[in-house]
């Protein structure tokens, strides 16, 4: 009974202080609101090509130039033949058109504006293919001329090639992104309260009041970490829901599994943080201490920029990361349905959390108090 009394203690003291609704609820949101936002274009995986105006200058009048330009005119290039007083390759360099077309019985010159390289890239490939048709109708003229006709009137075979997708379909938009890495960066914030649950017990000289009561410190101890746990799960399903509902973050169909690594990083916070105040001296190094590591663990856990693959030494500081871990495993959870993706982040989270939480114990009994 003592320890859900102590525990219900913690709750009531930790909502009725007005820095931990803002740190561990306003901030989250408010942080995945900007972010989410700002960082929109990061996240496109499409491109969007402007309307292509393209000059041409044709001496040699080949019907199969002329269809070339009309096969691409219904792809929305604008092809322009260039009059007498234009020079084409000026009007291409002051960028008025994309690029600048000139055919004769020698061949073809294709001049771009290489300030528009998505759009040269496309020019090119559509006229490196018809080249390449021209150059195979030559050939078959010189050749074999009967076969002409069949060659480039027999019905088009489009199935030679068959495309697999090894990526999921849907990504991760800019938002969805930042609700899970805000999230869970957020939960690790948690373990700066976690830190204090004893501190600051020590620090109000209310330590030795609470050993002289019919208490024993390991009623002290666990009603302390549950009050430490059950608070940050509150604030965490808050901030889940805020962000699914009012910013339409996908938290996908497995919220269960979802939130079950959630409550394992939430362990490992509460874990770390009272493990890291048994083993600083001073009263305010937990929270200095803390504050890099959860800081370190942001940078190179990829709650504030995604990372993308990272190599060498970088990799390496990634993976240590346990932002890593829950990050990368929530992220398959949602968008590869790959359930055994939550294995190894609760593992990780677990192992750590069994670990601090036996600092914290051997040094509990090692004190004569708290």
């Amino acid at each position: 009974m003592n320890v859900f009394l102590i525990a219900w203690k913690e709750i009531k003291t930790s909502f009725r202080d007005l820095r931990t609704l803002l740190f561990l609820i306003a901030f989250p949101i408010l942080l995945m609101l900007v972010l989410g936002t700002a960082l929109t274009n990061a996240f496109s995986t499409s491109i969007t090509v402007d309307e292509m105006k393209v000059l041409y200058k044709d001496t040699t009048h080949a019907d199969y130039f002329k269809q070339f330009v009309e096969q691409a005119k219904k792809s929305g290039i604008q092809f322009k033949e260039v009059s007498v007083n234009i020079n084409g390759k000026n009007e291409v360099k002051q960028g008025k058109y994309h690029g600048y077309i000139e055919t004769d019985p020698n061949g073809i010159q294709l001049y771009l504006n290489n300030k528009t390289s998505i759009e040269g890239n496309i020019l090119q490939g559509m006229l490196s293919a018809y080249v390449d048709q021209y150059n195979i109708a030559s050939v078959i003229i010189k050749t074999n001329p009967e076969k002409m006709e069949d060659a480039f009137s027999r019905e088009k075979q489009d199935d030679f090639i068959k495309e697999t997708s090894l990526l999921p379909g849907k990504q991760p938009s800019s938002m969805d992104y930042y609700a899970i890495a805000t999230t869970t960066l957020i939960i690790l914030f948690g373990s700066l309260n976690a830190s204090s649950l004893i501190v600051s017990e020590r620090t109000r000289k209310t330590a030795d009041r609470l050993i002289a009561s019919p208490v024993s410190k390991s009623e002290i101890f666990i009603g302390k970490v549950l009050g430490g746990l059950v608070t940050n799960i509150l604030c965490v399903l808050l901030v889940v829901f805020f962000s699914k509902l009012v910013f339409k973050a996908n938290w996908g169909d497995h919220l269960g599994l979802v939130f079950l690594v959630l409550l394992t990083e939430i362990v490992f916070a509460v874990s770390l943080g009272i493990g890291i105040s048994f083993l600083a001296k001073a009263s305010g190094g937990p929270s200095i201490i803390l504050m890099v590591a959860i800081q370190l663990a942001g940078f190179f856990g990829g709650a504030y920029y995604k990372i993308d693959n990272a190599e060498g030494l970088y990799k390496l500081l990634t993976d240590l990361s346990p932002l890593t871990w829950v990050n990368s495993s929530i992220t398959k959870i949602i968008y590869s349905h790959d359930f055994s993706a939550a294995i190894p982040a609760i593992g990780f989270n677990l192992a750590g959390a069994i670990v601090f939480l036996l600092v914290a114990v051997i040094s509990l009994q090692r004190r004569e108090g708290l």
